[in-house]
């Protein structure tokens, strides 16, 4: 098959196999080429398969030395189409570490239930023994809570008002101005539900029950806060009010595992081009710019710089861990950079249709979108007849 990305949108349905592997691959040599880190031995990560969860378990199997298991959604080819880029991913990682001597299990189904709780925690028992660092990374729309059974659906509103601000049509280079209108007390709840920290407490309390974790576990959860253009719509709209959720889910895992030496945290990133993040209106607009002003002065970073910092500046030191007043591990330091959003919010207010491409990345933003899905990485020949079908070692 020669496969070619086709974009809806903020959605590829398609995804290359040898591009995916390739950009895991570099992943893995960046670690490789930085100083090991004296980390976790035995980590699970729920939402393994792209993002800061794939990230994160390339810096602590390839960091760290750790063994690892990665739960994600199955995405497997089928009839006339390509599996998932999450698919290839994970593929990529297994044989990586397979070939490093690593201990490494995937665990596919739905990471919201407890038959895939159960399971991963089972896998735990008879490869691991316990792990000593729990990253949850899931990132999804819907979610049916196990307990009653009700499905509730998120949604990126705002709260109280309209919010009316720029956007970018990244496929086109078009801006135009957006008003989203506020969302209901249900809506809010729902995203709440989906977004916040209920199911990352459930697999905490879990794995506790099901006596596979270490007294010393630690557990990560990763959050956004960003800019004052983008708050509106983020931390003071609908996806802020989960992340207060998460936040306070953080505090009280953090009481409960201290009592044996272990930690939680809540851990804030940098702005990051993501399939979540192109679906937020207003967001790859400031994305595009913040690249632009990042890169210019040497401070951009994606997801495995982040998390290779994380663990070894953060994580990992004998210093402690240090944390902002609301108990959060800060990484977006180099984003919330005075001067950088100062020159953020001057392009802002100039950029537009005809000059967003001199003021703005707007191009790396949208390589770097279409990267997500295996395509426009550097050393693959994208007109070659290639198997779409993959293999994914140790799959649970």
């Amino acid at each position: 098959m020669i496969i070619k990305p086709r974009a809806r949108g903020f959605i590829c349905t398609t995804a290359h196999p040898q591009g995916c592997a390739q950009q895991v691959q570099e992943q893995v040599n960046y670690v490789k080429d930085k100083p090991p880190i004296k980390g976790p031995r035995n980590v699970l990560v729920i939402g393994a398969s792209a993002g800061y969860g794939l990230a994160s378990r390339i810096v602590a199997a390839f960091g760290a030395g750790a063994n690892t298991i990665g739960v994600y959604r199955p995405g497997d080819r089928g009839e006339g189409r390509t599996a998932s880029a999450g698919w290839y991913n994970s593929a990529a990682f297994e044989i990586a570490a397979q070939e490093a001597g690593l201990k490494s299990f995937s665990v596919i189904g739905d990471a919201l239930t407890d038959e895939i709780k159960a399971k991963t925690i089972d896998v735990i028992r008879s490869e691991l023994g316990h792990v000593d660092l729990v990253i949850y990374s899931v990132a999804t729309a819907r979610r049916t809570n196990p307990r009653t059974g009700e499905t509730s659906n998120s949604v990126l509103k705002p709260i109280g008002q309209p919010y009316t601000n720029k956007t970018v049509n990244f496929h086109d280079g078009v801006v135009s101005m957006i008003t989203i209108e506020p969302a209901t007390e249900t809506e809010i709840q729902e995203t709440v539900d989906v977004m916040g920290g209920e199911d990352w407490q459930m697999w905490m309390d879990a794995l506790k029950e099901g006596g596979v974790l270490t007294d010393d576990a630690t557990t990560v959860a990763y959050s956004y806060i960003g800019s004052q253009i983008t708050q509106a719509v983020y931390r003071e709209g609908t996806i802020g009010q989960a992340k207060d959720h998460l936040e306070a889910t953080a505090k009280q895992l953090n009481d409960k595992l201290s009592a044996g030496g272990g930690r939680a945290f809540v851990t804030v990133g940098k702005a990051l081009v993501t399939q979540s993040s192109s679906a937020i209106p207003v967001v790859p607009l400031y994305i595009s710019a913040l690249y632009k002003v990042m890169k210019e002065k040497g401070l951009q970073e994606g997801c495995i710089e982040q998390m290779y910092r994380l663990f070894s500046d953060r994580l990992y030191t004998e210093d402690g861990t240090a944390v902002d007043e609301e108990g959060r591990i800060r990484i977006d330091d180099w984003e919330m950079r005075d001067d950088v959003q100062e020159e953020v919010a001057q392009i802002w207010e100039q950029i537009s249709t005809d000059n967003i491409d001199q003021l703005a990345d707007l191009e790396g933003y949208r390589r770097e979108f279409f990267q997500l899905f295996g395509f426009e990485t550097d050393g693959i020949d994208y007109g070659a007849d290639v198997n779409p079908s993959v293999v994914i070692p140790n799959l649970r």
